[in-house]
């Protein structure tokens, strides 16, 4: 799933839906994935229609989300959440559902947080700064 060619990446996600609704084992992995598309409905036509998707730019100046990206945020913060790296993050992620009242809405809380580390990051060339990513995960713990 990881690497630099966006259609091979994409194909891992309808490849794992796939098997997912056709009742076919699935690794660790995409389990994970299919877990995630399961809580995204709005997504599924885009997933059963590869075709149409694996070379597609979402543009968010037409007001498009790139599905990918959303489900993949999904993942890369059950990854963090899992082996609790940044330290501390599994902490703040629990607060974070007791003020969100779910997982879901939890982790779109805190995608806020990853999306502006990760543009941040990428903007200056650099590293992404964790304490700042853990700094404003404990203003949302906070906030509610």
């Amino acid at each position: 799933m990881f690497g630099n060619d966006r259609i091979e990446m994409r194909r891992f996600f309808t490849e794992a839906w796939r098997k997912a609704c056709a009742g076919e084992t699935l690794i660790p992995l995409e389990q994970m994935l299919a877990d995630v598309i399961s809580q995204h409905p709005e997504y599924h036509a885009f997933l059963e229609n590869p075709d149409k998707m694996l070379d597609k730019d979402f543009l968010p100046d037409f007001g498009e989300t790139n599905p990918f990206l959303h489900m993949g945020m999904h993942i890369s913060l059950q990854e963090q959440i899992g082996t609790d790296r940044p330290t501390g993050i599994r902490q703040l992620y629990q607060k974070v559902v007791m003020q969100a009242g779910d997982r879901h809405q939890a982790e779109h809380r805190m995608m806020e947080c990853l999306g502006k580390m990760l543009w941040e990051a990428q903007r200056d060339n650099r590293m992404p700064d964790e304490q700042a990513y853990l700094d404003c995960i404990r203003v949302l713990a906070k906030s509610g």
